[in-house]
């Protein structure tokens, strides 16, 4: 039987590593689950598309530039949200904040459900992305006002790696549910999980104390984007934020589903087989980058590292797919483990930002990395269709387009080369004032 005393040992134990500046344990992990529950779901609806895509292509006659500008869609709306999310941060803090954006999530998902045309399922996915655009900054913006620098990347990865569960629930149990009840009944049933995480994270979060701009004047957001642009540190950072979850994420949420219909003839079900184990390396990736950060304690040659990997790797698979099915999905198992370097990035970031423009410096990252997603995710779909025009086999549409996506990332890898480490911002300085 496990003593009492050390079951209390564990807990302080968990309170420390986990949320060490949080007086009341309980509250603090109820804070955590509800944020982790928005995010879940984001991951999910960024994602599932790729598994129904031939089922939608086929019932509501779509091409792949309609399924490109479907989930660019998600993103592109996602990325707007960002400039309003961070001043709504900034100001009013996240319990009410996140809960209203949400909302119009909701709508999305009951839109989609009734689509008729590519233009409906592209109007949803807009409205999806909206509502989804608040679940991780939300919980960032309370890791950053409320704990330590060095504890930042450690919570992000926490959340991310567990929220990237989300990606498996759009994988073998979506193709599941879809096979026994139709894509629309589950995108009912989703609206419904979604109005109930937005009703947990208003009923359970509290709002981290505002801080005051030091000079004692509120910024607006156009003033607030000029100071962090200002910030040249970040400059060798900025292109691996925009493109490195970007790449990732327009293969996971919309190509590699086609990949694996198109090249290996894979259905519904052994599509979600394979796109689980992609899943699975993406959510463990994320989660192992948390550990590793408090390990070797840098944020750039981790990032660093994780992007030339995972950019020599796309490179691979676009000379190696082979007839073998197992050899292209261990490839993007790979992919998927050490490319999500998302926290890790955005923790380099904000050891650079002023406290008083946190939320916005961080919602402006993730506007660069979600519109670059949609954009990636638009152009890509036309370069497929592009390259079918010109009859090119299945094999040899993707492995050029995995060919760009390693060139990309790599690019981007080698200007982030030149970044400078940091471990602690100029906000510690402010919170010991």
């Amino acid at each position: 039987m496990f003593p009492q005393a050390q079951f209390r040992l564990v807990l302080t134990r968990v309170q420390v590593i986990l949320l060490p500046e949080r007086p009341h344990l309980y509250a603090s992990i109820a804070t955590f689950l509800s944020f982790l529950a928005a995010y879940t779901l984001s991951q999910f609806y960024r994602s599932f598309l790729a598994v129904i895509a031939p089922e939608l292509a086929f019932e509501l006659n779509l091409s792949a530039t309609d399924l490109g500008a479907a989930s660019a869609a998600w993103f592109m709306a996602f990325a707007a949200a960002q400039f309003p999310l961070g001043a709504a941060l900034d100001r009013r803090g996240p319990r009410r904040t996140v809960p209203i954006f949400m909302i119009v999530g909701i709508v999305g998902c009951l839109l989609f459900s009734k689509a008729q045309s590519s233009r409906d399922i592209i109007l949803a996915m807009g409205f999806i992305g909206v509502g989804c655009a608040p679940a991780l900054m939300g919980a960032m913006f309370v890791f950053g006002r409320s704990y330590p620098s060095h504890r930042f990347a450690f919570l992000s990865s926490m959340m991310i790696g567990l929220g990237s569960f989300g990606n498996l629930l759009g994988t073998t149990p979506l193709a599941l549910a879809v096979g026994a009840y139709g894509w629309r009944s589950v995108l009912l049933g989703l609206s419904s999980l979604t109005a109930v995480s937005a009703l947990c994270v208003w009923k359970m979060v509290s709002d981290p104390p505002v801080v005051a701009h030091h000079e004692g004047k509120r910024q607006d957001w156009t003033d607030s984007l000029r100071e962090v642009l200002h910030i040249k540190a970040l400059w060798p950072v900025w292109p691996l934020i925009a493109v490195g979850y970007a790449i990732l994420i327009a293969e996971r949420s919309i190509w590699v589903g086609p990949f694996f219909s198109e090249v290996y003839g894979l259905d519904v079900v052994s599509r979600g087989n394979h796109i689980f184990l992609m899943a699975a390396s993406i959510a463990l990736g994320a989660f192992a980058y948390g550990p590793l950060d408090q390990w070797f304690k840098t944020y750039k040659w981790m990032a660093f590292t994780g992007s030339l990997i995972t950019s020599l790797s796309f490179f691979a698979l676009s000379v190696a797919i082979a007839p073998d099915v197992w050899a292209s999905t261990i490839l993007l198992s790979v992919i998927g483990s050490v490319g999500m370097t998302y926290a890790v990035v955005v923790a380099h970031i904000r050891s650079f930002l002023p406290e008083h423009i946190l939320g916005r410096g961080l919602t402006f990252a993730n506007f660069l990395c979600m519109a670059s997603a949609g954009v990636i995710q638009i152009f890509s779909g036309i370069y497929v269709d592009h390259l079918k025009a010109d009859a090119l086999p299945a094999v040899e549409v993707y492995s050029r387009l995995h060919a760009i996506f390693g060139a990309i990332l790599f690019i981007a890898t080698a200007i982030y080369f030149f970044s400078t480490d940091r471990r602690n911002g100029p906000h510690t300085q402010e919170r010991q004032d």
